[in-house]
């Protein structure tokens, strides 16, 4: 027999009656939408999914927009693409701004029924001149067709990432635009050289967010943390499936 044992954690892991307000970020959330099973795995039993390889580059294309944004912050100047799609709007100013856009920190709200304290970490905020603030987020990729819509079922979970961030805005006191949008920078790869640098088509996709199920979500999340028995997982997690194959020839 194998002596690899798969590795649990003993951090961040819920413990029913505990006093503690329990840390539940914005991508756990949306692990739970994903899969309850795999959700409760992780948070409630402590054994995570195999992590995924770090998207250095998108990382890196985060970075350079914000550095972009914030010049022009300093200024209250918008930027040529807010300008391209009529966007009334610039880049807004907040002391916490670097606090809302550090991971692991980022906007943070204690939700009192459940004693969940939830948080989620921003790429970027505009203003309009009604005094809404406008939540922002990059994407990056490099696809060989223009990108001007979130049309397919995988981007569901970008929606609801802005969903989250405007919630989480909100509970802390901000006047939030129902519209936000996604900055999203599409790689060329039909030029004829590469000489070292990469260059992206910008387009700016709006998205209206509504976000009356996550108030309600964060109960069925807490339920879900306090209850002793596995949850059904989704049917469509490859997570589970592999898991499931695996134990039925072993």
């Amino acid at each position: 027999m194998s002596n690899y044992h798969t590795p649990k954690r003993t951090k961040n892991i819920y413990k029913p009656g505990e006093k503690e307000p329990f840390k539940l970020s914005r991508s756990r959330i949306e692990l739970y939408m994903q899969c309850p099973r795999c959700f409760y795995l992780d948070r409630r039993l402590g054994v995570d999914r195999p992590p995924g390889f770090p998207f250095a580059l998108n990382s890196a294309v985060d970075t350079l927009l914000k550095k972009e944004f914030d010049l022009l912050r300093r200024s209250g100047e918008a930027h040529p693409l807010m300008k391209k799609y009529g966007i009334d709007a610039i880049p807004a100013e907040h002391a916490l701004l670097d606090q809302w856009r550090t991971n692991f920190t980022g906007v943070q709200y204690l939700h009192k029924p459940t004693n969940l304290f939830i948080f989620g970490a921003i790429d970027d905020l505009w203003k309009n001149p009604q005094g809404e603030y406008i939540v922002v987020d990059y994407k990056a990729t490099a696809k060989n067709e223009e990108i001007i819509a979130l049309d397919k079922d995988w981007q569901d979970g970008y929606k609801r990432q802005m969903e989250i961030y405007q919630w989480l805005l909100r509970h802390n006191d901000l006047i939030v635009s129902r519209t936000g949008y996604f900055v999203y920078c599409n790689g060329k790869t039909g030029l004829e050289r590469f000489d070292g640098k990469l260059e992206f088509d910008l387009t700016l996709i709006p998205y209206e967010g509504d976000d009356s199920w996550v108030d309600g979500t964060i109960k069925k999340i807490h339920k879900c943390l306090n209850s002793s028995v596995i949850p059904k997982s989704d049917p469509d997690c490859d997570y589970c499936n592999y898991r499931d194959a695996v134990a039925s020839v072993t």
